[in-house]
């Protein structure tokens, strides 16, 4: 199974985890120093919900914003 919303697409992100160490200069010190970076993932909010819709029920795998805003119809039950 995809990491992918049916609705809107909304799929996985890449991005980066910063570490920095040392005093700030702000703070009396010498400055932060970036002792490492890491790549990371940004993963949706995915749920997998019955939705109505062409006369039917059917499960899909959702994000959390398109269930709130509306763009599907949940299951009563």
């Amino acid at each position: 199974m995809p990491r992918v919303c049916e609705v809107c697409q909304k799929g996985m992100r890449s991005g980066t985890t910063i570490v920095r160490h040392g005093l700030r200069k702000s703070k009396g010190g010498i400055g932060l120093h970036t002792t490492g970076i890491t790549r990371r993932k940004f993963l949706p909010n995915l749920q997998r919900i019955r939705v109505y819709e062409g006369g039917g029920y059917t499960r899909k795998t959702v994000c959390t914003r398109c269930v709130r805003s509306g763009k599907v119809t949940k299951s009563p039950v």
